[in-house]
């Protein structure tokens, strides 16, 4: 096992100005399929661990002889699917190798996503003895109407017994919330909002209720069997969150992520600020920087189809995606938007290599501004609250 004492003894942490380099780690099995879940996520009978150990130390080795001069590690995220149910060991040795082929800052920041099930919180110490050092719990709702219709196998009760078990046992720890559930009001959120923070540690995460294609869900609604709040009501929400969790010092650094100033969670932020990833399990994305140039990365999706090619050629990554300044320009955008402190005007040159507003659209930088969705500072692009809400129609506009 790999003890929390060798992971914090690593390579010193990066800059600020650096996005960090981060490993995604996809464990795609679950118990049961959620309604609302369009993740790469599959139901199993039964499932050889021995095997997919040694696959994705494989493919996790493949990676990084593609990128020798990558590191050091700022995060490893065990997401899924549901990584609570992989064996403690399985983690840890994932953990080692990692920071064996990459290195790690000094503050390496090990997540892994667990639903609060009695039977996954009790392998939490196993998974703190193997370098996890933040746990990230599915909660959802706080009600057991709301947690059955959302598909839910746990609690209430049983989620904050895993909430209160996480904080004794991890340095850090979070849970989500997801709202806009049909019927539910204001006051209903609001109380929520309160009884969830009574809870909380130093980071909360709410996702809106949304309809996947692929999902149960999604052909519910298409029968007309089931219906989403109205736009009005979901944006009220949102804004309500905003408050309630703001005033209690958990602001929002992210459209869906309230932390304490410092407890932000570092691999999130690794995306949001366009830094270079590496993606191993089935269905992993990653972005890398290769002698071409910086490209994007993608494996099989079907856990036997992604088993059998680690197997046999020691990784399952699809052919590479070439990254274009424009494309990256883009991502840049679209990622770094989504956060508070939004976009390095310093960042835009760099990627472009001419002065940060002749890469933008003038006109539609103008229009932003003057719609109050965007700020410019003499260092910063940022979205407003506002343009946070309608990000997709402000990157539309600012894009030539």
């Amino acid at each position: 096992m790999v003890s929390a004492r060798s992971v914090q003894a690593c390579v010193p942490g990066a800059t600020q100005v650096d996005p960090g380099f981060a490993l995604y780690v996809h464990w795609p099995f679950c118990r049961a399929k959620c309604p609302y879940c369009d993740f790469n996520s599959h139901v199993r009978a039964e499932v050889d661990q021995a095997r997919w150990r040694r696959a994705l130390l494989r493919e996790l080795d493949h990676v990084a002889d593609l990128i020798p001069r990558a590191g050091p590690l700022r995060s490893i995220f065990f997401g899924g699917g549901t990584p609570s149910l992989m064996p403690p060991a399985t983690v840890a040795a994932v953990v080692e190798r990692a920071i064996e082929r990459f290195g790690a800052e000094a503050d390496l920041e090990i997540t892994l996503e667990a639903n609060p099930t009695s039977v996954e919180a009790e392998r939490f110490r196993g998974f703190r003895a193997a370098g996890v050092n933040r746990v990230s719990l599915g909660v959802q709702a706080l009600n057991d109407a709301d947690l059955r219709a959302l598909g839910r196998e746990h609690s209430a009760e049983e989620a904050l017994a895993a909430v209160a078990l996480a904080a004794r046992v991890f340095e850090r720890f979070s849970f989500d919330l997801i709202y806009a559930r049909p019927g539910q009001t204001a006051d209903d959120w609001a109380d929520e909002l309160r009884r969830a923070l009574d809870h909380a540690g130093d980071h909360l995460s709410i996702y809106q209720l949304t309809l996947e294609p692929g999902t149960r869900f999604h052909a519910l609604a298409e029968r007309g069997l089931l219906r989403l709040q109205p736009n009005d009501h979901q944006a009220e929400l949102f804004a309500l969150a905003a408050d309630v969790l703001g005033a209690a010092g958990l602001p929002a650094y992210e459209v869906s992520n309230h932390a304490r100033p410092g407890a932000e969670c570092r691999h999130n932020l690794v995306y949001w600020r366009s830094g270079s990833f590496a993606g191993i399990g089935p269905g992993a994305h990653g972005r890398l920087d290769v002698e071409r140039g910086r490209v994007g990365t993608s494996t099989e999706r079907v856990p036997e189809r992604w088993l059998d090619a680690a197997e046999r050629h020691g990784h399952a990554l699809l052919p590479f995606e070439t990254l274009d300044a424009s494309t990256q320009l883009a991502e840049l955008l679209m990622m770094g938007l989504r956060l508070s402190e939004g976009v390095p005007l310093a960042r835009i040159e760099a990627l472009t290599d001419e002065p940060w507003r002749d890469a933008l659209d003038a006109a539609g930088l103008a229009r932003s501004v003057a719609a109050g969705w965007i700020d410019v500072t003499e260092e910063r692009l940022t979205a407003t609250p506002a343009g946070r809400l309608l990000l997709h129609s402000v990157l539309v506009r600012l894009l030539r």
